[in-house]
């Protein structure tokens, strides 16, 4: 059985999630300065690396994020599919047991009559 999770709660569970990463992010770059016994072009040259990192790590996430979105969208349109073939086989025997009742119908009004 196929569950499909709202997108919304998908959406805003991400984003909490790559904020959080950048708020740590900054917060450790920001205490990195503070307590850092080094020259202020090394420590410059230490947040240019941790930026970039970050910069990177988010990229990857939101990669994922996208992809983890594709696949749900994927997995609900063949779910969709699925139901409107199901309904128009359900369709096409209503159909067929209407037609075969009003055969039946004319049948016995025909026996009647003769």
């Amino acid at each position: 059985m196929t569950t499909i999770v709202d997108d919304d709660d998908d959406d805003s569970s991400a984003s909490s999630v790559i904020l959080a990463f950048l708020l740590g992010g900054l917060t450790g770059a920001a205490l990195a300065l503070l307590y850092a016994p080094r020259s202020g072009q090394e420590t410059r040259d230490l947040l240019s690396e941790r930026v970039r990192e970050t910069a990177e790590r988010g990229r990857e996430l939101k990669e994922q994020a996208v992809g983890k979105g594709r696949a749900l969208v994927d997995e609900a349109t063949q779910y969709v599919d699925r139901q409107k073939q199901e309904i128009d086989s359900r369709k096409e025997r209503f159909t067929a047991a209407v037609e075969a009742g009003r055969q039946a119908y004319r049948e016995e009004k025909q026996k009647e009559g003769v």
